[in-house]
């Protein structure tokens, strides 16, 4: 079966210059890992379409497409897009409606030969790439997906996850519910990848037509939008802390809170500690894994840039079994780091290898930094 390597959330084309890989020091190391890989797949978000107009953020991501195509030579790539680089759907998106084409399934295979990544692909030489939708089997029981159907169940009170309910709201139909714990019951049935396109898509589309008239990341606060959330409850240091003081009160953040679930925008919950964060992702994807019936041993997920799990935790399994890995991210938010990569869930330089038969293992390519080494030259 040979050697996957694969890596989410790189945000090529950030505003801030937050996107590692834009920076030759933090390619090379990547380039690395990949010798003698047989196939990357590129697990969503990595380019950022919603900071800046198109042109400007393929520009910015063409310089890591180029040099990937020189190290893995003939191996494949496989780009399955998450929320934040939708947009390279949409043109086949557009021919499955005129074509009547049916439902999403969990996996699509599609030719990269238009729109934004064909014109990426140009750079690869004769390495080959496909794109993947919503998810890819790499192996008989190991399903990959970027993973932002999850903010549909959400009990964080994120950017993305109140506006995915208002568009569900404005939409009507019935609602999705959310639960608190893995293995509680009581999810409302099944579900399709076009129930979660239905309600998340339009954000997406709009998200990115505000990002062609100029910088958007800028008013928005940055590469994720939800970024403003994590950015004010994930730090420990400085100007972070006292954010997440006045946030964590007891009137500002659970006021709003209590706004949105009044309004039908929820259930959100007014606990942002670091753990119940994490926990918040987990359930909401093993909620994604249940209604779409993926029955795999091994689900691979980005999106929440929590990588995982750490040496530190016993593993991730849902109720049947399965386990959940997480390639976190290759962004820098300093305001998310501990002092070290051993403590910091957050730390950027996240790779999930696959090799033939063997369970998928994570390794962090960036624990040998410190919090200066991060920065670099800024």
């Amino acid at each position: 079966m040979g050697k996957t390597v694969l890596l989410s959330d790189i945000h090529l084309g950030s505003s801030g210059d937050i996107d590692l890989l834009r920076r030759p020091e933090f390619r090379e190391v990547l380039w690395a890992a990949l010798e003698e890989v047989d196939e990357v797949v590129l697990l969503g978000d990595i380019v950022e379409l919603r900071d800046t107009p198109l042109s400007t953020a393929i520009d910015a991501a063409r310089p890591f497409f180029d040099e990937l195509g020189a190290v893995i030579g003939d191996a494949r790539i496989v780009v399955i897009p998450g929320n934040h680089d939708h947009h390279f759907l949409d043109e086949w998106l557009e021919r499955r409606r005129m074509d009547d084409a049916g439902r999403l399934g969990l996996e699509q295979r599609i030719p990269a030969d238009s729109g934004p990544l064909a014109e990426l692909a140009r750079g690869l030489g004769r390495a080959q790439v496909e794109l993947a939708y919503p998810g890819l089997w790499l192996r008989p029981g190991v399903y990959a997906t970027h993973g932002h159907y999850l903010d549909r169940h959400l009990t964080v009170p994120s950017f993305e996850r109140l506006a995915v309910a208002a568009v569900e709201r404005v939409l009507g139909g019935p609602r999705e519910a959310t639960v608190d714990k893995p293995g509680e019951q009581g999810d409302p049935g099944s579900a399709t990848p076009d129930d979660y396109e239905r309600v998340q898509a339009p954000l997406y589309a709009f998200l990115f037509t505000l990002a062609q008239s100029g910088s958007l990341g800028e008013r928005l606060g940055g590469a994720n939008p939800s970024a403003r959330v994590w950015q004010a409850v994930g730090g420990g240091y400085g100007r972070a802390a006292r954010i997440r003081g006045r946030l964590l009160g007891t009137v500002a953040l659970p006021g709003a809170v209590g706004v949105a679930n009044r309004l039908g925008l929820g259930p959100v919950k007014s606990d942002l500690s670091p753990g119940a964060i994490s926990r918040a992702g987990l359930v909401a994807i093993g909620g994604v894994v249940r209604r779409l019936g993926i029955e795999a041993d091994h689900v691979i997920f980005g999106h929440t840039h929590r990588r995982g799990p750490m040496r530190s935790e016993l593993g991730w399994r849902l109720e049947d079994g399965t386990r959940l890995w997480n390639t976190g991210s290759w962004i820098h938010t300093p305001w998310l780091l501990g002092r070290t990569a051993a403590d910091s869930p957050y730390w950027p330089g996240t790779i999930i290898v696959l090799e033939d038969d063997r369970d998928p293992r994570a390794l962090n390519l960036l624990e040998d930094r410190d919090r200066d080494g991060l920065r670099g030259g800024r």
